[in-house]
């Protein structure tokens, strides 16, 4: 499953919001260097969806604030 966040780094407060059906916000604290805020959202999404770390990778985004992260052994809702 493919997902798409939205990140906000160096936020005063963590969260994830679901926007829409595969669309996130994730703020998270960490600032935005040498991949600390994008290891921070993997660890946030790992925790929503319950999942191990490494089965959450990031596919594009790496320095930007529009990411797109595959979701692994996600069981899935439909066909």
């Amino acid at each position: 499953m493919r997902i798409l966040v939205k990140a906000k780094p160096n936020s005063k407060e963590e969260k994830i919001e679901k926007i829409e059906n595969s669309t996130f916000l994730i703020a998270v604290k960490e600032p935005p260097l040498q991949g600390k805020a994008n290891r921070a959202i993997i660890k946030k999404l790992s925790e929503y969806f319950n999942i191990p770390v490494s089965s959450v990778v990031l596919l594009s985004g790496f320095s930007s604030k529009i990411k797109v992260f595959e979701i692994k052994n996600l069981e899935s809702d439909g066909n």
